[in-house]
């Protein structure tokens, strides 16, 4: 549906433009915006860009809002709720991706010195251990 010379996150279109391709009046659009539900990009005279992201984004709030029969404060909810989910999914790939090239180290590493004669000083994956201590000391002398 973007024209592929243009990335969907690219403001592009005024706020006419973004209404027509949404199906919303430009002053719903402008309520959306105040609320924050869609935050359009900013031409140097201020006036809105609307990316193809954020005419999707109209359309869902639209969709949640008609359909669904949702409040625009529940919505507004949902939206964070969805970009949170999205920012976390990122950082577990990222941990993970970091997490296998460490692992990766490790087998390496292990490989090289299980070939190598060892040479003592070297760090050893050891489990958690509670320990406890008892005061084995005689109770102090109360006749002072």
């Amino acid at each position: 549906m973007s024209d592929p010379g243009f990335g969907d996150d690219i403001p592009v279109y005024v706020i006419s433009v973004a209404a027509e391709l949404s199906g919303l009046h430009p002053q719903t659009l402008r309520q959306y915006d105040r609320l924050g539900l869609v935050s359009p990009g900013r031409a140097s005279g201020r006036g809105r860009r609307y990316s193809m992201r954020d005419i999707q984004m109209l359309r869902e709030v639209q969709r949640l809002s008609q359909e669904e029969g949702i409040n625009l404060a529940g919505i507004k909810r949902i939206l964070e709720l969805q970009n949170e989910v999205e920012k976390l999914r990122a950082q577990v790939f990222h941990l993970a991706n970091e997490l296998q090239a460490a692992r990766s180290a490790v087998a390496r590493r292990s490989s090289a010195q299980s070939q190598a004669q060892p040479r003592g000083g070297e760090l050893i994956p050891v489990r958690r251990t509670r320990l406890t201590i008892f005061n084995t000391a005689p109770p102090p002398d109360d006749d002072r």
